[in-house]
């Protein structure tokens, strides 16, 4: 990838810039979203009532997040549940 200029106008999409992260939207919005409440699994999971185990699995892409465990999820770290889906 080269580099950007500081006069340079365009924008970069999500792929362009971190291609390896697509199609992990889900893992990733819990991770981020979990480091901007300052949150540790533990805490998270203490918060929502999911297994510390399964956040794990969540943010690594080993399980499903289905819409209740979502809803939990957005409501602990301030969020539209939506974008855990």
């Amino acid at each position: 990838m080269g580099t950007v200029e500081a006069d340079d106008d365009r924008t970069y999409t999500i792929a362009e810039v971190f291609p390896e992260y697509m199609g992990k939207e889900q893992q990733i919005a819990i991770r981020a979203y979990r480091h901007r409440e300052g949150l540790t699994q533990r805490q998270l999971a203490e918060l929502t009532g999911i297994p510390q185990r399964h956040i794990s699995e969540m943010e690594n892409g080993k399980r499903v997040i289905a819409k209740e465990l979502a809803k939990r999820l957005g409501k602990a770290l301030k969020s539209d549940y939506k974008v855990f889906l």
